[in-house]
């Protein structure tokens, strides 16, 4: 993990454990979930390129992955006629998806062990810890992109436009929806949602 990452807005000692986990815990969460997807299948627990998985296996995870490929060909680049390349960006969106889920899973874990919430930030405290950490992980993403290199990213990257590494992994996490009080086949909390793990 690059020094980088533990500044913020990915960490900070004095953030409460939510933002922490949302940020940092997801970017870890992306990277450890990078071993189970379309090419972590290719490479054994050696580096070694020797695919590990049984056929019934290697079945269900494509079965599954079709769901994320068909989820993100859907999205388009605003004010272009350009779409997301669902197969293109399948590994970085089961990372994303999957870095998320495993980051909540363990903040919720955490919570548990020391049986109470933390501090909130100045100015947050009419957000709930789980919402403070979604709004963490979305702040990773701010930014801007001329037109231009949204379409370069979309044509040549393997990583889905920041909107969509929100707004995918989100819309497939019952828990945000819960959080934000989603209302049921909106875009944040859709009737079909993808996973892998």
């Amino acid at each position: 993990l690059p020094a980088g990452f533990l500044t913020p807005p990915f960490f900070n000692r004095y953030y409460p454990k939510a933002a922490n986990y949302g940020a940092l815990g997801t970017v870890m969460g992306h990277e450890l979930t990078h071993g189970f997807d379309d090419d972590g299948s290719l490479y054994d627990m050696n580096g070694n390129l020797n695919n590990w998985w049984s056929k019934e296996s290697y079945k269900n995870f494509r079965n599954k992955a079709q769901c994320f490929i068909e989820q993100y060909d859907s999205y388009k680049v605003p004010n272009t006629d350009f779409k997301v390349n669902g197969k293109l960006t399948l590994g970085e969106n089961i990372a994303d998806n999957g870095g998320i889920k495993q980051s909540f899973r363990a903040y919720k874990k955490y919570i548990e062990q020391i049986g109470h919430s933390a501090h909130k930030l100045p100015g947050m405290s009419k957000f709930t810890d789980e919402q403070i950490f979604f709004l963490s992980f979305a702040q990773v993403w701010c930014g801007h992109q001329t037109k231009e290199a949204q379409i370069k990213q979309v044509l040549t990257n393997e990583h889905s436009p920041a909107k969509y590494r929100v707004n995918g992994p989100l819309s497939n996490l019952p828990e945000f929806s819960q959080a934000f009080n989603c209302s049921f086949g909106s875009l944040l909390n859709p009737q079909k949602r993808c996973s892998v793990w």
